[in-house]
Order: C-alpha cells, then structure tokens, then sequence
C-alpha cells in the first residue's frame, strides 16, 4: 500500500514527559520538542475532574498533540466477581467521559483474564461487557473509541484473533496493537522485518487503520513479559519496524511506552527520519 499524502505518523509518550509538571503543561512541552502525541494514564484511577480534562483538551488542540487515553490497569471483565465486572465497567465509561471531553479518540483497554476458561468462553464474557460499554457510549454520543489492547502476558486475554470476534460485535471496539506485548507473549517473535511484516498481515485482516499503537522493548520469560525496557535495548528493534510503518497509506500513531518515554519518542522520530 503507497502512503497517501494526507497520512501522518504521530508519535509521544504514554505519560507526562520527565521533568514536566502534570499532563496540560505536556502540550506545550511535546509541540516544542517536535512530538504531536500523548496517551494519558489513568492506569492508577480516572479520578480527573472534567474541568481538568476540558483544559487539557485545549491545550492539546492549541499546540497539535493527539490524545488518548490509557483506561485503568484494574480492570477484569471477566472476572469471577460480579462486582469486579460491574467496576471494570464504571472505570470504562469514567474513561470515555473524560475523553470525549478531553478530545481523547482512543480509550486503551486492558480487558481481562481468561480466569480458568478457555479463549472461546472468556471472549464471549469481554464482548459482553466491552458491547454493554459500547452502547453506553453510542447512548451518550461520546466520540470515543474503545481500544482493545494486545495483551502481553499469557493469561491474560487479547489476542488480535481474540479482539477480533468483539469487533465483529461492535464499532466501537478498534484493536491496539503492542509490539512489545506481541513479541514477549510469543517467546520474542519479532527478530526480522519480515516479522515484522507479518504481524501487520494479521492486523490488516482485521483493520484498515486508522492505527494505535505501543512500542518499548520488554524483558520477558516463559510466562510473557515482565518489563518494560527502554528503545536501544532493541528487543524488539524499532529499526526493522521503522520502513514498514512509513510506507503504510493510513494514520498511525505510536506512543511510546519505555521508561524514557519522550526521550525515546525522540529517538524514534530520528530513526523515521521526520
């Protein structure tokens, strides 16, 4: 696929750049340093106040910079607990709120754990939940996008195969693609383009992008990932990535999910070359 003219790679960290004071001071920040990118991490609670996320959102429109948002990490919608359910759904839709306010497009989800079931059963309880959201959301005429993420740790769910079938069940649902989560969950995949290359394959079957997604480098064992690890780690290697996303004729943005998060935003717009 040739790059339309009109497409553009977006890049930023997942978090307030080090040395930064809070998220809206960020804006002015990353337009200066030459990013236009930025997922914003409720990963501890959505407790922002809506005038907070108003402010934000005209900073971020004032200095160019896309938004996201990552939803918090305590979410289980497949969990044994009935409660855990019903909260990792408030956290959802806390979320999205504050991200259709903020001019956020993409809540990331971490969406459960398989819990002893087997793929088939778990994905059938998440796109119950994640559709319940999804609805809330068209209820509400949020202009948000429920992002789910591939998961980096075997027992948790989100496979692209896994994501898929919720898509199947509402437009709301878009996949986040990990390349990090995707070569720990996989014992390190991701040695070559080529595999690089496939793994876009499998995404293409089942989005034409726009694209969201996460890059670090990640240690690992034989369970998935285990942490995360700055750029030049190279495991996996931006570089092989790099040629494959800038021929590609959609948006994609990559937030990037290493310790150094801007610091490596930077190293990752040098290598593309922009």
């Amino acid at each position: 696929m040739l790059p339309n003219h009109n497409t553009m790679i977006r890049l930023g960290p997942g978090g307030t750049p080090h040395g930064v004071s809070g998220t809206k001071a960020s804006m002015k920040y990353l337009k200066e340093e030459g990013l236009n990118a930025m997922e914003v991490q409720f990963v501890r609670g959505a407790r922002m106040k809506e005038s907070t996320a108003e402010s934000i959102g005209e900073e971020a429109e004032k200095y160019g910079i896309h938004l996201s948002i990552h939803a918090p990490y305590y979410i289980n919608l497949n969990s044994e607990k009935d409660e855990t359910i019903e909260k990792s759904k408030e956290r959802i839709m806390k979320s999205s709120r504050l991200g259709d306010i903020m001019g956020a497009e993409i809540i990331t989800v971490h969406a459960g754990y398989y819990s002893g079931m087997d793929s088939d059963e778990a994905t059938e309880i998440i796109g119950d939940g994640v559709v319940e959201c999804a609805d809330k959301i068209k209820e509400e005429v949020l202009d948000v996008k429920i992002g789910l993420e591939q998961m980096g740790r075997r027992k948790s769910w989100g496979t692209l195969e896994e994501i898929k079938k919720v898509m199947n069940r509402t437009d709301v649902a878009v996949p986040v693609l990990d390349f990090a989560h995707y070569h720990a969950r996989y014992g390190g995949i991701l040695r070559t383009e080529g595999d690089f290359r496939d793994l876009f394959k499998k995404y293409e079957k089942i989005s034409d992008g726009p694209l969201h997604s996460h890059f670090s480098s990640i240690k690992y064992n034989e369970t998935g990932e285990k942490e995360h690890l700055d750029l030049m780690d190279y495991e996996p290697d931006f570089r092989l990535l790099a040629p494959i996303l800038k021929e590609k004729g959609y948006d994609i943005t990559v937030i990037c999910e290493t310790p150094e998060l801007d610091r490596d935003s930077l190293r990752m717009k040098n290598i593309l070359g922009l």
